[in-house]
C-alpha cells in the first residue's frame, strides 16, 4: 500500500481485520492521504465484503490477506482454514458477481491478483533444483496446505467462470515493519533484549530471502502488466541457511549496536531448539519467467537488505 500511494496515482481501499499481527502504525504516513481509505473487515464476512465492493467499485483486487505463521498453523490450524480458504472463496465470489455486473470496458480491465507463497511447492532436498511455475504442489504444513487450497480455488474460478486472475508465489520476505514473530525481527529484538536466539534443529534449512520493497514492485508489475490466468514466481535470488541469517544479523548488531549484556557478541545468545514438525529443508525460486516476460528482478541484495532491516528496527527501539 505504501508503494501504491507513494509511487503511483491509484486510490487504495485497505480491507483488514486487524488481528494480532496488524499494526496501523506501519501505514501512518499514508493514512492521511486522500487516495487511501480503510475498512475494518474480516474477509470471512461475505455481506460486509459485498458492501465494500458496492461502495467503492474497485478496478481490481490484490489479495494478500492471510494467516501466515507456520508455527501458529501447527498449533491452531482452524483459523488458517477459515481465513486462507473460506476468506479467499468469499473474495472470489464477491469479485465474480461484481465483475459480471460491470460494462465490457470495465470487465476487460479488472484483475484479481492472488498473492501466495513458495511453500505450496513443499521443499527441495538437493542444491540444484528450483521451484518453477509448473512445479507440482506438495505442501507440508497446515499453513502451506491452506495457501495451496486457495491457489487452486483461484485457478478454478478462472477456468470455470473466466474471472481474470493472476497468481504470484513469493519466497521469504524480510524488511522494515515485519511482525516480530518472523525470524529476522525475532532475532533482532531478542538480541537487543539479551534473550536467547532460538534456531530450529541444526539451522541448516535454506530459504530464498526477498526484500519487501522488491516484492512490492513485483506485485504491482504483475497487477498492471501480467497476463490473465498466469502464475509468476517472485524470488529474491538470495539463498541462505537460517543459521547464517542469524549469524549475519548478530554481526551487524555487534558492529552498529554493541550489546549491553556483558557478552562479547550477540552470537553467544544463539540457542538450538527442537526442530519444527515437518520442517521443509530448502526453498529456492526460479524467477526467470517474471524477469523474461515483465522485466522485473530484485535490486536489493541480502547484505544491503539485512543491514537496512537491522537499522530500521534499531530506529524503532
Amino acid at each position: 500500500m505504501r508503494h501504491l500511494i507513494n509511487e503511483t496515482d491509484h486510490e487504495v481501499i485497505n480491507i483488514d481485520k486487524l488481528t494480532y499481527a496488524s499494526n496501523l502504525a506501519s501505514i501512518k504516513n499514508i493514512a492521511v492521504n486522500t487516495r487511501y481509505k480503510f475498512e475494518k473487515i474480516d474477509i470471512c464476512k461475505l455481506v460486509k465484503l459485498e458492501k465494500v465492493f458496492a461502495n467503492y467499485m474497485p478496478d481490481g483486487i490484490i489479495h494478500l490477506a492471510a494467516e501466515s505463521h507456520v508455527d501458529r498453523s501447527i498449533d491452531s490450524p482452524e483459523v488458517f482454514i477459515k481465513t486462507n480458504i473460506i476468506g479467499t472463496y468469499n473474495l472470489l465470489e464477491v469479485s465474480r458477481k461484481y465483475w459480471n455486473s460491470l460494462n465490457e470496458e470495465k470487465k476487460a480491465s479488472f484483475r484479481f491478483h492472488h498473492v501466495s507463497t513458495d511453500e505450496v511447492y513443499g521443499d527441495l532436498h538437493g542444491t540444484e533444483d528450483f521451484f518453477t511455475e509448473s512445479t507440482s504442489y506438495a505442501p507440508s504444513s497446515p499453513y502451506s496446505a491452506s495457501k495451496a487450497s486457495s491457489d487452486h480455488l483461484v485457478r478454478a474460478w478462472h477456468r470455470t467462470y473466466n474471472l481474470p486472475v493472476l497468481i504470484t508465489n513469493c519466497s521469504n520476505n524480510y524488511g522494515p515493519y515485519q511482525h516480530r514473530e518472523k525470524l529476522i525481527p525475532l532475532i533482532i529484538l531478542n538480541a537487543l533484549a539479551g534473550k536467547k536466539l532460538p534456531v530450529y534443529g541444526d539451522g541448516k534449512q535454506i530459504r530464498d530471502w526477498l526484500y519487501v520493497d522488491d516484492h512490492a514492485r513485483a506485485l504491482y508489475k504483475v497487477f498492471v502488466e501480467g497476463k490473465v490466468g498466469e502464475t509468476y514466481n517472485i524470488g529474491g535470488c538470495n539463498e541462505m541457511k537460517n543459521i547464517d541469517v542469524v549469524k549475519i544479523t548478530c554481526s551487524i548488531l555487534d558492529e552498529i549496536f554493541p550489546n549491553k549484556h556483558s557478552l562479547s557478541s550477540y552470537l553467544e545468545l544463539i540457542t538450538y531448539v527442537q526442530d519444527r514438525p515437518g520442517h521443509d529443508a530448502r526453498y529456492a525460486i526460479n524467477a526467470e519467467k517474471i524477469k523474461r516476460e515483465l522485466g522485473w528482478e530484485p535490486i536489493v541484495n541480502f547484505d544491503t537488505g539485512i543491514r537496512k532491516t537491522v537499522e530500521w528496527f534499531l530506529g524503532e527501539k
